[in-house]
């Protein structure tokens, strides 16, 4: 299976199994969701370039993942956000991939497009090699 494929897969299955992050969401979904109300999350764009070495297939993926809340303030999503670290970092084989490093590249916070609530984007550089 292509490390895009299986990395976000995992990705999704791994922040959907994560209790105290999904307490805090009505869902969490794999793409832009038809319809959905806050708060909720979406692992989006997946990104991939080569990351391999001589004898060893590697890919470095770049994940979007984003958070919708309609409150007021955006204080809810700054401990949404800690929890999609926590489970990001901590990720271990995938489906004939290794983890080998899941970091945060770059994380930004304003108002969504209708101005009626807040909306949290995380990219994260996921390094993977075949197993």
């Amino acid at each position: 299976m292509s490390a895009e494929v299986a990395v976000r897969a995992a990705v999704v299955a791994a922040l959907r199994g994560d209790a105290v992050l999904m307490a805090g969401l009505n869902g969490l979904f794999d793409g832009a969701p038809a319809r959905a109300s806050a708060p909720y999350g979406v692992v989006g764009d997946c990104i991939a370039l080569d990351w391999g070495a001589k004898d060893v297939e590697g890919r470095e993926l770049t994940m979007t993942v984003s958070l919708f809340d309609a409150g007021e303030a955006p204080s809810r999503l700054g401990g949404l956000l800690g929890r999609v670290d926590a489970v990001l970092r901590a990720m271990g084989p995938v489906e004939g991939w290794q983890v080998i490093a899941a970091r945060l590249l770059r994380s930004r916070m304003g108002r969504t497009a209708t101005r009626d609530g807040w909306q949290a984007l995380v990219d994260y550089r996921v390094r993977v090699v075949r197993l």
